[in-house]
């Protein structure tokens, strides 16, 4: 780039003393053949630098979009937006963030480029120079207020895309009840509602381009009127020669250069608004994990302790001062109307849910002081609805323990009642996940096993893992499970009487708040309690599987 800009700062000052030696009759070759060199170097520099500046700016934008997805995966339930603007960040904002490095190289050489042509026509003849200088501080106001608007506005189109995608993913996630309710029609709507804001602020972009553009060309055409009328002028007067007349030509349009450079001022701005939005995601501090607990991952023993725990969203609290001792091996059920704060507590051993007051604590240990590696041990999860991930269905269950046996697998799925309909896949285990059709409740039984195959695991947090089985089918997993996690401690989040009755213990939540921990036997006496179960039964039966 550097050797670029020197050949194009030497073209006009090589031109002019060949164009001299010409007129004056010199048979010296040198100046010609020095400016044809020049001219030959600069244009393969100019070939070479487009696919290196398109292949920089590709490994920014790859190493930017790795970095903001590693950074949106670690924020997990702390991601500070939907998740549609997470994914036009991801797939757009990260790559027009990552042109960044690359345009600023370009823009900063090509200023310097302009100075130094700046320089150059203040030595050659100091007139023409002065009425530029006249025309430049006008021309950077005007460059300056089209950056800043052009971010502004491309900021709020990178908004309206990221609130479209949003709303698709939400209708996407809700295909089936969409399709059930015949609301296609209003869900399309819907989901294309910010198009309008998008064209409008797609149009306004466009006007500020194309003011800027004719009120650049109307002062950079008469600035150069001028300048070359004063260096003609000069022609005539005997002042310069006409070989300075083509340096003063030549580097008139080299200072003019980085202002008549509106696509790379657009692409700048662009860039800019894109990683004002990349950053501040990143700025959002993710997890920080300890050293180690002093008893090393083989002191667990699953005893949870939440001190004064409150956690609260968008200024509500969700959990307020929650004071809760669960002793290691029990079965503990969540149980509380929609709301009452049951997943949020859930979170809490694997930090899926961080308190913003009080201290969690696993076995007197905080779990601030525990590595992910540690906690990821110790703490298993099984949610309502699990994302399956994997190759083939071994591979799913196997999900982050690929060294898991087939045996192994083939063993959790029996327990989560999976290996009756996994078998019955035309490739049974090694199926492809694509291929292997399944209901809410078969899902649901997969993601059960996966959790089940973490047989080191000390804690397991069942999220509603089994509402979307039937009454018979959720009493066998339930009693699998339990066969299976004798000794381990177990938070269940219970929708259903039969659930809760299985436990050992029941926590009650209402408002954020514990208003009970007793066996369900004893709770049972409670119109209170016996209500909650009432509304969620009802809630669940209506869940689709």
């Amino acid at each position: 780039m550097l050797l670029h800009s020197a050949t194009v700062l030497l073209t006009p000052a090589l031109l002019a003393a060949a164009v001299d030696g010409v007129l004056r009759g010199s048979g010296d070759p040198g100046p010609a053949v020095e400016w044809a060199v020049v001219v030959a170097v600069g244009g393969v520099c100019e070939a070479l630098l487009m696919p290196l500046g398109t292949f920089g700016a590709a490994c920014d934008a790859r190493r930017l979009r790795m970095r903001l997805a590693r950074h949106l995966i670690g924020l997990g339930a702390r991601r500070p937006q939907p998740h549609g603007e997470s994914v036009t960040q991801v797939t757009q904002a990260a790559v027009q963030a990552g042109m960044v490095p690359v345009a600023l190289a370009q823009w900063t050489v090509t200023l310097a480029g302009s100075l130094v042509a700046l320089a150059w026509l203040w030595t050659t003849d100091w007139r023409s120079a002065l009425a530029f200088s006249l025309a430049a501080p006008i021309a950077v106001v005007v460059a300056r207020r089209f950056i800043g608007r052009v971010t502004e506005t491309h900021s709020a189109y990178l908004a309206s895309q990221g609130e479209i995608a949003n709303r698709l993913l939400t209708a996407l996630s809700g295909a089936r009840t969409i399709r059930a309710s015949d609301t296609l029609h209003a869900e399309r709507a819907r989901v294309l509602e910010p198009l309008s804001e998008l064209s409008a602020v797609g149009r306004r972009m466009w006007r500020i381009q194309r003011g800027t553009v004719w009120q650049f060309g109307l002062l950079l055409s008469l600035t150069e009127a001028l300048v070359l009328a004063i260096a003609g002028l000069g022609v005539t007067q005997g002042r310069l020669s006409p070989g300075q007349l083509l340096a003063v030509a030549g580097y008139l349009q080299l200072a003019f250069q980085a202002l008549r450079q509106i696509e790379a001022l657009l692409t700048l701005a662009q860039a800019r608004a894109a990683a004002d939005r990349v950053a501040a995601t990143l700025a959002v501090p993710p997890p920080v994990y300890g050293r180690g607990s002093a008893g090393g991952p083989a002191g667990v023993r699953g005893s949870l302790s939440l001190r004064k725990v409150t956690v609260r969203r968008d200024g509500e609290t969700l959990l307020d001062g929650v004071d809760l001792d669960v002793p290691a091996g029990l079965s503990v059920a969540l149980v509380g109307r929609t709301a009452s704060g049951k997943s949020l507590l859930a979170g809490l051993p694997g930090r899926l849910t961080e308190p913003d007051e009080g201290e969690v604590l696993l076995d007197g240990v905080h779990l601030r002081d525990l590595t992910a590696a540690e906690l990821r041990r110790a703490v298993a999860y099984a949610f309502e609805r699990p994302l399956l991930i994997g190759t083939t269905l071994h591979d799913t269950i196997a999900y982050g323990r690929p060294d898991t046996s087939r045996a192994a697998v083939e063993r959790a799925a029996r327990l989560a009642r999976a290996d009756g309909f996994v078998r019955r896949l035309p490739d049974g285990y090694d199926t492809p996940l694509h291929s292997a059709p399944m209901s809410g409740g078969e899902r649901q039984r997969v993601g059960l096993a996966r959790t089940l195959a973490r047989d080191d695991a000390h804690v397991y947090v069942l999220d509603d893992a089994t509402s979307g089985l039937d009454t018979v089918t959720e009493a066998e997993v339930s009693e699998a499970v339990t066969g299976a996690l004798a000794g381990r401690t177990r938070l269940v989040v219970a929708h259903r009487v039969t659930t809760a009755a299985r436990c050992d213990l029941v926590v009650w939540l209402a408002d954020g708040r514990v208003r009970a921990v007793a066996p369900h036997t004893e709770l049972w006496s409670d119109p209170a309690y016996r209500a909650v179960f009432a509304v969620e039964e009802s809630a669940v039966e209506e869940e689709p599987s």
